[in-house]
Parts: C-alpha cells; sequence; structure tokens
C-alpha cells in the first residue's frame, strides 16, 4: 500500500462521515477565536481549551459565547490553574449558568500550580464530592506517552481517575497502530472508558509539523514521515488529510463499535478549512 493507494474498508467506511460530522472541535480562546466558533455548524460541538497564558476567565468568556450562540460546549479545565475548592465551585457555577453538562479535566500545561491542585485526579476528588451539573467527564489520555511523566504513572493514574469519568480523549497522533495497541493495553489494565480519538485537521504539513514536535508527539509524525512522504509533502506545501488515519484506527477497533465513541478534531483554529475539507469527504462518500 502506498501514500497514493490508501487502504479502504467497506464497512469503516460506513462509520467515517458520521464521526467526523459529529466530531468535537477543538478551539483556542486566542484573538479570533470567537469567529473560529461561529464558523461551525449550528449544531456542532466545541471544545474550548485552558492554558496559563490566557486563564479560566478566557476559557469560560468563549464557552459563554459558544453556549448562547446555540452550540454545544465542552470546556477545558487545567486543574494546575485552579487556585482551590472555592474557585473550583465558581467554575462550576458559572457553567452550570450557561447549561454546560460535558467537562474536559486535564492536569494542565502550567509549571507551578496556581494552588492546591496538581493533577486532574486531584481535582476530580473535589469536584465528584459537589453539585455539578455535568453528565459526562472526560479525561486525557496518552497513547504516546507523555513528555513529562513516565507511563508508569500515566496508568496509575488513568485508573484512579476513571471511577470519576466517563470517557477519554487522547493526545493528537497519527499512527493508528500506536493508539489500537496502546487500546488493548489499556482494555487488559482494567481501563474501561470509551475513547475520542486526538486527530490532528487539516494543515499545511510544514506548521502540522512543527506543531506536532511542540506537543511531543514527534514519535508517530515519524511514522508519518516514513510512510507518506512528510518530507516531501513539506516540501510542496502539501496539506495534511486525517481521514487514512481514521479508517486505519477504525479497521483495527479491539471491540468494533465499543471502544471508539468519537473523534477529538484539533482545528488549530482553522476551523473552515476543516469544514470545507469535511464537505469534501462527504462528496467523496456520496
Amino acid at each position: 500500500m502506498t501514500a497514493e493507494q490508501p487502504a479502504t474498508y467497506p464497512d469503516v467506511d460506513e462509520r467515517l462521515l458520521p464521526l467526523l460530522n459529529e466530531a468535537t472541535m477543538e478551539v483556542v480562546p486566542v484573538k479570533g477565536a470567537q469567529a473560529q466558533i461561529l464558523a461551525t455548524s449550528q449544531n456542532a460541538t466545541v471544545a474550548v481549551t485552558c492554558s496559563p497564558k490566557f486563564g479560566l476567565g478566557r476559557t469560560l468568556e468563549h464557552c459563554a459565547m459558544a453556549a448562547k450562540s446555540g452550540r454545544r460546549v465542552v470546556p477545558h479545565l487545567a486543574a494546575r490553574m485552579v487556585a482551590d475548592r472555592a474557585s473550583l465551585r465558581d467554575f462550576v457555577r458559572r457553567l452550570a449558568d450557561l447549561g454546560v453538562t460535558d467537562l474536559y479535566v486535564v492536569g494542565g500545561d502550567a509549571t507551578t500550580p496556581v494552588g492546591r491542585y496538581r493533577e486532574a485526579a486531584e481535582l476530580l476528588d473535589d469536584l465528584s464530592s459537589m453539585e455539578h451539573p455535568f453528565t459526562r467527564i472526560g479525561i486525557a489520555c496518552y497513547p504516546e506517552g507523555h513528555p513529562h511523566i513516565d507511563d508508569d504513572r500515566l496508568w496509575e493514574a488513568l485508573l484512579r481517575k476513571q471511577d470519576a469519568a466517563g470517557y477519554l480523549v487522547s493526545q493528537m497522533c497519527f499512527d493508528a497502530a500506536t493508539l489500537t495497541s496502546w487500546l488493548r493495553r489499556a482494555r487488559e489494565r482494567g481501563v474501561s472508558l470509551p475513547i475520542r480519538i486526538g486527530i490532528a485537521g487539516p494543515l499545511k504539513v510544514p506548521r502540522l509539523t512543527e506543531l506536532s514536535l511542540r506537543i511531543g508527539v514527534g514519535r508517530s509524525l515519524r511514522f508519518l514521515a516514513k510512510q507518506h512522504g512528510l518530507v516531501g509533502n513539506v516540501l510542496m506545501g502539501r496539506t495534511y488529510d486525517p481521514a487514512p488515519l481514521v479508517r486505519a484506527v477504525l479497521a483495527a477497533e479491539p471491540e468494533p463499535g465499543s471502544d471508539i465513541e468519537g473523534l477529538h478534531v484539533f482545528t488549530f483554529n482553522q476551523v473552515p478549512v476543516f469544514q470545507a475539507w469535511l464537505r469534501t469527504q462527504a462528496g467523496a462518500t456520496a
């Protein structure tokens, strides 16, 4: 099989377009993010990230705009950015006022926690003991590992957190074998939550390469380079196509139809590009 002759899986293709249409689209709340949110369809699910640079207030601001525009909202909440239990309660109350029922909890990238929470598990413990509106809570998983946390600690944390969560969201990955082999290991270790596969949206390959190395997914990026001529694509300024990855993951799903509940698209605030690409996928499968 070559990059010019992608594998096709008839049963998988029936699942591909619904998963793409129902994917969560991640938006970073920087300048211009409101326009990115409004570029999604009215029934879209939008995840708004949370980072040390912009603070919890910026996340809430964009969640409010998205919710009031009719979108379904999944706020990110980084534990290391929450000062204390009172701050957590206030964040939860403000989301409840917006009608938000889905929350994605991560440890966060802040080098130094602003308060008592060092990791997501600690925040989830406090969250579970207070009244909240969330019918679904997602947690992160790292099929390629974490640049600052060893694998044993990752597995221990995942098992601890899963009782307070309803689904997993994987880090961005480019290698189907890495994703599916990790999922098999997770099931063997007792992790039973369904997963939303983290995929990169269509993006010019040079920019995607830069961002991928920055967030620590170099291993599967090297796989992409070997299998799909990444160097040539960089030189020619081509755009990454995530569809073959999704097809391959679905084809190798350990428990077909039960492990993978959806997709989480890292749009890099290029929502119109993703929407245009999605229309081409709809035409290709018509």
